[in-house]
């Protein structure tokens, strides 16, 4: 193991602990195999997901393996998934146990579930201060070097709120495995919880294979037609999936709606956009229009389409629109559907509930024989071409974004609260930006007056696009800007109102602190307009929350450390 002649454990300025000179996990990736799309390694907390909770152990006699421990980390292993520890053990702070003792257990763990490709361990206490214990990113970050990969391709398994947040606050997904010491408010606010070790392991390997294609069906595909007819966000979710067809078409053109062709203007892989709403997906539709939807039946057929692909949410049909597509002529129709297609489709998909969004797509994607090319990571991302430098007045790059609206009421922080953030981050030393759209300036103007400038109704999307690029992190609820963040790559504190899982609609690997009640009476309602009396999930974020939260992403006043 690689250790220093000096303890470890009593330098400061040494705070991770780490070892992982090994030859590597039984599973290694063959060289010239392709890489998985999702993730190279998975992380693990030791004490309560690996083995029985023993406070302080520096016993390996009390090492006992929870149920199914070894077999499920042999199917990551078999995999080809690279396997780390990473722990916070404040007992070497505190001398209940010594560096010795502790390596003595790891041996014991090891001797039980096999070989680990590294070790993370955090040394300290709370009141330490440092980076590296849980909920704080640094082990996150730390693993991933040693491993060989980033923290956006990693996927950490542990048993509280600390792992689920160390896990997201670098960019990585994390999986609560529920104990009798999780706390039930640690279980609302973890996006991804599974039963026991075993089907957390399940659904990470489930959720590799669904976006990896056997072969394509059909052969191949000269034009393909994606569809995407949603909000903003909405399409920049999907832009993962529809790189992943375009790199297995010579043609992409994309359906979309009003409200989400600005964002489509902004997809790398698309080669034509049609524009036209559809009234079964539309929040606020007008009546249906036989003419209408004669005419772009007539306009979609004229694609000359070889596939059709056909992405939704959760909670929407493909059925309507796979109808005009066969009356249109196009003979290979996908979608997700959990309702009968009859002969509307020919690839009928369909994906467990919970899975993020941008991979609910990709499954699909894959579905209809399309992957994403090696060196495409399965990030959101934007059109470089297509994203405008930021207004030269806004001064230099490092500035804090502050988004407060919401096209969904229900999602919007409350002005109130967004007033208070405001002047909380510019005492903190922030520079702040309030952004909103041109229906938003009266309430960017009041956030803006306790602290920032205002840039209400100044940009459109690519504008709003150029200004996050340059951002070190952007405060934002639920809703499109907090996907234009995640595609430009930003650090995101998320305002999240629970009226949709965040799971599906979190930002999507990027790092995130997720802020706000997530147990709040509207969870899960996906009401547009707050159905509960003073706005509670968001109303209670108070603003040095938010400045911790700027602190865990590594962002200081002066911008990003």
């Amino acid at each position: 193991m690689r250790q220093d002649q000096e303890d470890p454990y009593q330098r400061r300025s040494a705070p991770v602990y780490a070892a992982a000179d090994r030859a590597g996990s039984a599973g290694s990736r063959r060289a010239g195999s392709p890489r998985p799309v999702l993730y190279d390694a998975v992380l693990l907390d030791r004490d309560g997901t690996l083995i029985e909770d023993v406070p302080y152990n520096g016993d390996p006699e009390k090492v006992r393996p929870v149920p199914g421990a070894r077999a499920a980390l042999d199917r990551l292993r078999a995999a080809g998934l690279r396997l780390a520890v990473v722990t916070n053990q404040s007992g070497l702070a505190r001398g209940y146990f010594t560096g010795t003792q502790m390596r003595a257990v790891h041996a014991r763990v090891e001797e039980l579930l096999g070989r680990f490709d590294a070790w993370l361990v955090c040394p300290h206490d709370d009141a330490d201060g440092c980076d590296c214990r849980k909920p704080a990113p640094g082990l996150v970050h730390a693993a991933a070097r040693e491993l060989g990969t980033t923290p956006s391709r990693c996927v950490l398994v542990g048993d509280i709120g600390r792992d689920v947040a160390a896990a997201l606050a670098a960019g990585a997904a994390g999986v609560l495995v529920p104990t009798p010491v999780t706390r039930p408010e640690e279980i609302a606010a973890a996006g991804w919880v599974a039963t026991d070790l075993p089907a957390a392991v399940d659904e990470i390997l489930r959720r590799q294979q669904a976006v990896q294609p056997a072969t394509r069906p059909g052969g191949p595909v000269r034009t393909a037609l994606v569809v995407r007819s949603d909000s903003a966000g909405d399409v920049l979710v999907t832009g993962p999936a529809i790189r992943a067809v375009a790199a297995g078409a010579q043609r992409v053109v994309l359906l979309c709606g009003p409200r989400g062709r600005a964002a489509a203007d902004l997809l790398p892989g698309v080669d034509e956009i049609i524009e036209h709403p559809l009234p079964w997906i539309d929040p606020m539709p007008g009546p249906v229009d036989p003419a209408a939807l004669r005419s772009l039946t007539a306009r979609l057929g004229a694609v000359g389409a070889d596939q059709a692909v056909v992405f939704t949410s959760f909670h929407q049909s493909a059925l309507p629109l796979a109808l005009l597509l066969r009356m249109a002529g196009i003979g290979r129709i996908a979608a997700i559907s959990d309702d009968y297609p009859g002969s509307l489709l020919d690839i009928r998909h369909r994906v467990p509930v919970g899975v993020p969004e941008p991979e609910r797509a990709l499954s699909l994607a894959a579905a209809a024989g399309h992957r994403l090319p090696d060196g495409d990571e399965p990030v959101l991302r934007l059109r470089r071409d297509a994203v405008p430098p930021r207004p030269a007045d806004l001064g230099d790059p490092g500035y804090v974004v502050l988004h407060p609206g919401s096209a969904a009421s229900s999602r919007a922080c409350p002005p109130e609260v967004a007033t208070r953030i405001a002047g909380a981050l510019t005492a903190a030393g922030h520079r702040v930006l309030v952004t909103g759209g041109p229906d938003e300036r009266a309430v960017t103007a009041r956030v803006a007056a306790a602290g920032g400038t205002d840039l209400g109704g100044r940009t459109d999307l690519a504008g709003l696009a150029g200004i996050m690029a340059d951002a070190s992190a952007i405060v934002v609820g639920n809703t499109g800007p907090a996907h234009l963040a995640a595609a430009a790559g930003v650090p995101v504190v998320s305002l999240f109102a629970p009226t949709v899982p965040f799971g599906q609609w979190g930002p999507y690997r990027v790092p995130t602190v997720r802020l706000g009640d997530a147990a709040a009476p509207c969870r899960d309602t996906r009401a547009t307009d707050c159905p509960v009396p003073g706005h509670p999930c968001l109303r209670g974020i108070h603003p040095d929350e938010v400045v911790d939260a700027l602190r865990t992403l590594t962002v200081s006043g002066g911008g990003r450390r």
